[in-house]
């Protein structure tokens, strides 16, 4: 690799970021051995780099350029200017260590191009799509990086991912009306006899409550089938999915019946590290 060996600094720099902008994820490595948690601390910040770009642009073109740097660089297209940036230099070195697919990586990036327009998420299957290559996709990167890469470790990612992911569309609701943006699928408003400017109103109708309850149902289902399959994989890979306890306390959250979801509820760092070691401890996540 051009850019020579990985430093400290650039591990600093990834998890740093990662800490920064995705708590969640970035304290879910605490319980993996050393090697292991700088390696998925890389991926996660190359994660951060790709879904921040929506955030840091004003017009889809310069965010379509500052991906296309991304998808040249796993290409090796960008070699000359890998070393300037910490986050190409930890990704790359990983992908070499664990011999990990890019195929993945480039998928994620071409997902997150739909964050850059306003054009709202077709359907279910659409929306599907979408969190199998951003959410499922890191967890089975990072169940790759725990241990030999089995079925059994990708079909649980999938599941993990579609519930986490589920979830997070139903949380962002807020920040993605407050810009005018949707990822709650327009069929499934449509198929309760709610709408776009609905959801932009900020006003929670019955149809569009409706609807989220739908969603969060979906996203208990794969939450269920993804607790099932996790006995099935090796306990060093158990670890990656620690964000399923986080999960299973979000929807509980957004299933209550007072809920809220145009009232942000974030959650404490506290309240996370918490609900994480708690699961470390338990059966669920044990030898």
């Amino acid at each position: 690799m051009s850019a020579g060996e990985p430093s400290k600094d650039s591990a600093a720099f990834c998890a740093d970021l990662v800490r920064t902008h995705d708590f969640a994820r970035y304290a879910s490595t605490l319980f993996l051995p050393a090697v292991q948690r700088r390696a998925l601390l890389a991926v996660y910040a190359f994660n951060v780099e790709i879904s921040r770009v929506r955030d840091q642009v004003s017009q889809p073109l310069p965010g379509e350029i500052r991906m296309q740097w991304w998808t040249d660089m796993l290409e090796g297209a960008r070699n000359g200017e890998v070393e300037g940036n910490p986050v190409a230099v930890e990704l790359l070195q990983v992908i070499g260590d664990f011999r990990l697919p890019v195929a993945p990586l480039a998928r994620l990036i071409e997902e997150h191009q739909f964050d850059l327009y306003n054009d709202p998420m077709p359907s279910m299957a659409a929306l599907e799509g979408y969190v199998t290559d951003t959410s499922s996709a890191l967890l089975s990167l990072g169940a790759r990086i725990a241990a030999t890469p089995s079925e059994a470790a990708d079909h649980l990612a999938r599941h993990v991912g579609l519930a986490q992911g589920m979830a997070q569309v139903i949380s962002s609701l807020p920040l993605d009306a407050a810009r005018r943006q949707l990822f709650l699928p327009l069929q499934l408003l449509q198929q309760h006899g709610s709408g776009i400017e609905e959801v932009f109103s900020g006003k929670p109708t019955p149809g569009m409550r409706a609807a989220i309850g739908q969603l969060i149902g979906e996203a208990q289902q794969h939450l269920a089938t993804a607790f099932d399959l996790l006995a099935h994989v090796p306990p060093q890979v158990r670890p990656v999915f620690l964000p399923l306890a986080l999960v299973r306390r979000d929807l509980q959250r957004l299933a209550r019946a007072d809920a809220d979801p145009f009232v942000p509820q974030p959650r404490s760092r506290f309240g996370t590290l918490w609900t994480l070691w708690r699961a470390s401890r338990s059966r669920e996540f044990g030898g």
